[in-house]
């Protein structure tokens, strides 16, 4: 049950959402709901060709078609020096395409009409002329010498984007020679889109007489966008207002800057008036950054009792056409070094290659922390292997090659500092909370049975914050996160933060986080994010990254209004500050309790009554630069039925119990992880975005790429442990992604558990029915 947000002490309690009353009233709002005086609407023309020259594009049709205002192609923008825009990558993409194409949907030209049925019309008109060139889908073909180059525009003539290598080549390669058991599995992560409610879309208002655009847009970088657009346009940043109004979901698909946005820019900038483009679903799918597709090949060498000694990883990372993923040199090929996991290996060597193909643009985090879901699934899908090899019970195995609680900080054979954690505890809460041993003696009766009952256990380590020694590359922006707290003399709180949620919750954690600091109510703290103009720098919500930074930051800021509250509180006493103590709701004379002042009370003193020499007032800024990255864990248990007539697969139950540090707020760590559960669910079991030989996306709709219902969600259970991280102010290490890196696996190891008995090692995931029925019927299993 929420509780008031008039109560004192809110840290760790499960206060009711500040969100809600206007969210599920249907009070929010959002891009599309921005209406303003003689406003244009957008529509974009994209290729029907994933490969193809461009040898003529004919708008004279559309630029007389009715309402039309602006026709916009790739010539225009090149006149312009805006033919191209750089990504977050360090790659560069077209805005719209000059010369030739590069995947199907790719942005063609742009129309602008009074009305979007206007607009859309006049779209049909435009004519291109295609010469189709050979389509590459497959990443290890484009490696080949025989694959044609796809980016002519690169000095590099090839389609490998980097090779990235993290760990000790020979020291694996030794162990592995030696080891008495090799276990190897080939696993593919298929390519997934995050396809938030909302799709993306933006308002350009460029006002001529103040020569300043105002920029509304589904962002989760405002500040970010702002930087990115100011480069890409060449007005100057003061003159550039971002403002990112509610934003209906984002999942990391909110992060990149879309051709569509700079094409609504440039048509306010000629026509001065506002531009709105809203994408359709399809556009959303078909065009705006994917995740994942990852094709992973790991190998572990161990003795025979099970302790593992060595992995060795070699992947291909599939990027699209223009690389969006995370710059190697700054996040190694992701965070995808993570991939040892919560093992204790003596040695690790993992390398990546990323690969340009004909698909959209790509490498966006869905909902995990640059790469770390696939780093997460890999280990846990080849740890199963190789328990079901030494016929070991998968969660012995874990056990035993955990990494122990005294060895925090703990380096790992890839170079990250884990910071803190007790997976050992984490696990065994989990069995004892789902009966493991009641689960595999029913999984032994039914087997007899013949039935198939399975149960899977995934076992991560997270790494979130985008912190230290990360940067966006074309910005060149260190990972901080900011706040600014102003305490009005009511001692009523405005909070600004650099971050900017999508349903996460800010405004009710980071309100928690505040009040606990200063000893006030959530009720008093209003918390703003989403206006670059107003709110302090700041480097956006993604990766697990706000509780980490802005979380951070805002702590500390709190604390140094604390320390300025203090001296007015002494003064207000008539004590030294020495002798003046915070019990977390009030300041009192040491040694004499019922000598005391409230936040409250300094408040309206430091505008009024404030010690000679100090300022008035009571506000400060922060800028947060974490010392290290924070490394959220979990165990998650699946246990699944298949029905052998249709191989159906239920999800009887599933638990996770996640280790995220400090609790701000149960219940919104509880939402969190059902929210994220659900996204892997949907990942394990439906969602996959395939391409034929030509290039032509096979699921550009919610027909074809499947989001779950309430009613296909399976019923979830929760429970955590807490290892605060030590260098956070607050102990917090986030956990909205977790669900999402640690749940993929436990439903795969199900399912293979399950079949296991069938000599089944492993099935790459979505597990569609068919694929489990084909496997029943090759092995003779009927109904």
């Amino acid at each position: 049950m929420a509780l008031r947000q008039t109560e004192l002490r809110p840290l760790g309690k499960p206060v009711g959402r500040k969100e809600d009353p206007r969210l599920i009233r249907g009070k929010g709002r959002y891009v599309d709901d921005i209406m303003l005086p003689n406003m244009l609407h957008l529509c974009v023309v994209r290729s029907p060709y994933a490969h193809a020259r461009i040898r003529r594009i004919d708008a004279s049709a559309a630029l007389a078609a009715p309402g039309v205002k602006l026709v916009l192609t790739g010539e225009d923008l090149a006149k312009m020096n805006l033919a191209w825009m750089p990504t977050l990558a360090g790659d560069r993409q077209m805005v719209l395409a000059t010369d030739k194409v590069l995947f199907q949907y790719q942005e063609v030209a742009a129309v602008v009409a009074e009305t979007r049925a206007q607009a859309e019309d006049a779209a049909q008109l435009i004519e291109v002329d295609y010469e189709p060139l050979p389509v590459v889908v497959d990443p290890f073909y484009a490696l080949t010498p025989e694959a044609p180059i796809l980016r002519d525009d690169k000095e590099k003539k090839s389609n490998l984007i980097f090779h990235w290598e993290a760990g000790d080549r020979e020291e694996t390669e030794a162990i592995f020679r030696e080891a008495p058991v090799v276990v190897k599995q080939d696993v593919r992560f298929p390519r997934v889109h995050p396809s938030p409610l909302e799709p993306c879309g933006c308002v350009a208002d460029y006002d001529t007489a103040r020569s300043k655009l105002t920029f509304y847009v589904t962002s989760q970088a405002p500040h970010a966008h702002r930087t990115v657009l100011a480069l890409v346009s060449g007005l100057p940043e003061h003159q550039i207002h971002v403002i990112s109004p509610d934003v209906g979901g984002g999942f990391g698909n909110k992060v990149p800057v879309y051709p569509g946005y700079v094409c609504a820019i440039v048509a306010s900038l000629k026509l001065g008036v506002p531009v709105k483009w809203i994408e359709t679903r399809t556009e959303n799918i078909a065009s705006t950054h994917f995740a994942r597709d990852y094709h992973m090949t790991a190998e572990i060498a161990a003795r025979e009792d099970g302790k593992v000694l060595a992995l060795r990883v070699k992947t291909v990372a599939d990027h699209g056409a223009f690389d969006g993923a995370a710059d190697p040199s700054k996040f190694p090929a992701g965070l995808f070094s993570i991939v040892s996991g919560s093992y204790d290996f003596k040695a690790a060597f993992v390398e990546v290659d990323g690969v340009h193909t004909n698909k959209p643009p790509g490498g966006v985090a869905y909902r995990c922390s640059f790469r770390v879901t696939e780093a997460a699934y890999l280990i846990e899908r080849v740890m199963d292997v190789l328990a079901q090899r030494l016929k070991m019970d998968p969660a012995e195995l874990r056990l035993r090659n955990f990494i122990r609680k005294e060895q925090f900080p703990y380096r790992s054979p890839t170079g990250w500092v884990y910071d803190s954690g007790d997976y050992e505890k984490t696990l065994r809460l989990a069995l004892e909370r789902i009966d493991y041993e009641e689960l595999r003696k029913e999984q032994a009766e039914r087997r007899a049975r013949g039935e198939f009952m399975g149960i899977g256990i995934s076992t991560f380590t997270e790494v979130v914050g985008a912190g230290p020694g990360h940067t966006f590359d074309i910005l060149g922006l260190k990972m901080f996160d900011s706040a600014q707290i102003r305490v009005h003399p009511t001692g009523k709180v405005i909070a600004r933060l650099g971050v900017r949620h999508q349903g996460q919750g800010h405004e009710t954690t980071f309100a928690q986080i505040i009040a606990e600091e200063l000893g006030l109510s959530v009720d008093d703290v209003l918390i703003e994010e989403g206006d670059t103009d107003t709110a302090p720098y700041g480097l956006g919500t993604y990766a697990s990254r706000s509780t980490p930074t802005a979380g951070g930051a805002a702590a500390l800021c709190a604390r140094r209004i604390r320390q300025k509250a203090r001296k007015i509180a002494a003064h207000l006493l008539e004590v030294g500050e020495d002798d003046v103590v915070w019990d977390g709701t009030a300041f009192s004379v040491q040694g004499l309790p019922g000598r005391s002042v409230t936040m409250k009370d300094v408040a309206f003193a430091a505008y009024t009554n404030v010690p000679e020499g100090l300022e008035p007032g009571l506000e400060a800024s922060y800028y947060y630069d974490p010392p290290n990255l924070t490394f959220p864990n979990g165990a998650y248990i699946a246990v699944v039925d298949i029905d052998k007539g249709t191989g159906a697969v239920k999800v009887r139950r599933f638990l996770a119990v996640d280790d995220c540090g400090t609790v701000i707020n149960p219940m919104i760590v509880d939402g969190q992880v059902h929210g994220g559960l659900t996204e892997g669910f949907a990942i394990a079991f439906m969602q996959d975005i395939p391409y034929d030989a030509d290039g032509n996306c096979l699921a550009p709709n919610w027909m074809d790429y499947l989001v779950p219902t309430s009613l296909d969600t399976p019923h979830w259970e929760t429970d955590r442990t807490v290892t605060p991280s030590p260098h956070h102010p607050i102990g917090a290490k986030g956990v909205g992604e977790s669900p999402n890196v640690g749940s993929p696996a436990a439903f795969v190891n199900a399912v293979v558990d399950a079949l296991s008995p069938l000599g089944v090692e492993h099935i790459d995931m979505p597990i569609y029915p068919w694929k489990v029925w084909s496997i029943l019927r090759a092995h003779g299993v009927t109904e």
